[in-house]
């Protein structure tokens, strides 16, 4: 088993998010509590505090809430399904682009994005500082810059220009600052990437599978020179980490998506889980997109299967003819379940019969409605679409974007094959192409709609158009919620 059963372990999480601040009221330092005093002395202190940063990774203000709702429902992929009605409000107003400022999905991002960012700047301020073992260090390091560069990759994508904290606040006026420009905050992320992939180890063994790596840390920073449009630094990033860490593509696709594989030959970074407790939360050690996204009231998963994140009719429509990922993502009417029966052609919140079948996992134990399947964040076959996307219809990048393919058709991956996009293409075409694959291949990877606002289709979609997006929706209002407190943050233009 992981770390992730460390994640939760420790009472620091709140440490320290206000060091230095007020009188010393006592005489004594406490002896029967862990303080910001007498905590930060040990190897294990350091670990501890590291794991708190990736703990926020799990919960409703990223993987298991936030992100499939902006990611997913907010783009062309997919719609909220649920009960219909008002079930689901929230991702329906993603969904539809009627999104308030006091959207519970918005705030989620916006809050728990800070609340790793502050757990990281504990961790970049106390432990260079702690006289403990010099690897364990450099790693916890390395650990908390790529997470607080990932933690402000989400923030910058989604809201644009975002409070740039580096340090922990030492008084309550130090949390009411102002929007810092995206560019700036893009330089730090870059920066932040850059020193942990200098600190960061090449793999890890045992308990510490599933922690970030040099590899992560390059991946990442592939992915945000994309999203910069540095196509020479992102390419070049890919190519590293492609020749360098020692990943392969999975034969299988839905390889990628069993528990039985997880942190597995393809996986560059994952969110850590395991089946968690028998009560209805977005903040537990599990996943809930087991039952979140099971078809609704069918009773394949333990509470029946509630519906959400539908695949909407035009994506199922757009596999080509052979694609095998097409039944490892999509429920569609007449699919077999694990006991015979068969999907419906229609269900409650799914007219056409279709679901989100990528993060099924079934009645592993019925008591527990979450689920254990981590959630890839960072993959090998993102690099090859990076590296082609970057590179254009070169013949390298012709054969990145084709070894996805030949996979994705069940072909050999090295082996030139039948669904290989020819040479010739035009520019444009190619980066369109990638783009389509990019769709298919990441689908309900919590990607699409930053896909979509970087690629600019996120305004051009006619099924996005259809349903009302507007001009401004290429990012989310900040939350009311924070605006309240800190009146130093101003609002994206719209909301």
């Amino acid at each position: 088993m992981s770390f992730i059963t460390k994640y939760t372990s420790a009472t620091l999480l709140t440490l320290g998010l206000l060091t230095g601040c007020g009188k010393e009221f006592l005489s004594e330092s406490p002896t029967d509590q862990v303080t910001d005093a007498n905590f930060y002395k040990t190897t294990t202190d350091a670990i501890q505090a590291t794991n708190a940063i990736y703990s926020e990774l799990g919960k409703g203000g990223q993987y298991n809430y936030a992100l499939w709702g902006i990611g997913d429902i907010g783009s062309d992929i997919s719609t909220t399904g649920g009960g219909g009605g008002g079930d689901g409000i929230e991702q329906q107003q993603l969904d539809f682009f009627n999104i308030p400022t006091t959207n519970p999905i918005v705030s989620r991002l916006w809050g728990g994005c800070f609340i790793g960012i502050g757990r990281a700047n504990i961790v970049l301020q106390k432990v260079p500082a702690m006289s403990i073992d010099a690897a364990i260090q450099k790693r916890c390091i390395g650990e908390a810059q790529f997470l607080r560069a990932k933690y402000y990759f989400d923030l910058v994508r989604a809201y644009g220009d975002v409070p740039l904290l580096t340090k922990p606040p030492v008084t309550l006026e130090d949390v009411n600052v102002q929007r810092t420009p995206a560019a700036q905050v893009y330089t730090q992320i870059v920066q932040d990437l850059t020193d942990a992939i200098g600190n960061l180890p090449t793999s890890y063994s045992g308990d510490d599978i599933g922690r970030a790596t040099k590899w992560s840390a390059t991946a990442l920073l592939a992915k945000v020179y994309l999203t910069q449009g540095n196509l020479t630094g992102a390419a070049t990033r890919a190519k590293e980490v492609i020749a360098g860490s020692g990943k392969s593509l999975w034969a299988n696709y839905g390889d990628n998506f069993k528990v039985s594989t997880e942190n597995g030959q393809e996986s560059l970074f994952e969110v850590q889980y395991v089946a968690g407790r028998n009560q209805y939360t977005f903040d537990g050690l599990g996943f809930v997109g087991n039952e979140f996204f099971g078809p609704r009231g069918q009773g394949i998963v333990p509470q029946g299967g509630y519906g959400f994140n539908i695949p909407e009719p035009d994506f199922v429509a757009g596999y080509e003819a052979g694609d095998l990922r097409r039944d490892v993502t999509i429920w569609k009417p007449g699919d077999k379940y694990p006991d015979g029966r068969v999907q419906p052609a229609t269900l409650p919140g799914s007219p056409n019969g279709y679901g989100c079948k990528k993060w099924f996992v079934g009645k592993v134990n019925t008591n527990i409605w979450d689920s254990e399947l981590n959630i890839p964040v960072l993959r090998l076959a993102e690099m090859y679409l990076i590296q082609a996307e970057a590179e254009g219809p070169t013949a390298s990048g012709l054969e990145a974007i084709n070894k996805v393919r030949r996979r994705a058709f069940g072909e050999a991956i090295n082996t030139p094959g039948t669904h290989d996009i020819a040479a010739g293409i035009s520019a444009d075409n190619f980066k369109r192409a990638v783009w389509r694959e990019r769709k298919y291949e990441l689908a309900f990877e919590n990607d699409r709609w930053f896909d979509m606002k970087r690629t600019g289709e996120l305004l051009t979609s006619p099924q996005l158009i259809a349903k009302g997006v507007k001009s401004y929706n290429v990012l989310l209002p900040v939350p009311q919620s924070e605006r309240d407190v800190n009146r130093g943050l101003s609002q994206n233009p719209g909301y």
